[in-house]
């Protein structure tokens, strides 16, 4: 549902994408800046799940 106090319209992923990309730059921040989830509480279906993705090459 939209918000009744907003008058914008919506923009496109793509294009708050690029924004964001554009900020963070703006800012110095880098994907070293940001941390990552440890995976200390991962259940066993999704050690799985990113396992079986790794074995076909992809990356998580």
């Amino acid at each position: 549902m939209a918000s009744k106090i907003s008058k914008t319209e919506p923009i496109p992923l793509e294009e708050l994408g690029a924004r964001i990309a554009r900020r963070r730059a703006e800012l110095g921040i880098t994907d070293a800046d940001i941390p990552r989830n440890s995976g200390a509480r991962r259940t066993d279906s999704k050690k799985a799940l990113l396992k079986a993705i790794r074995d076909v090459g992809g990356n998580w």
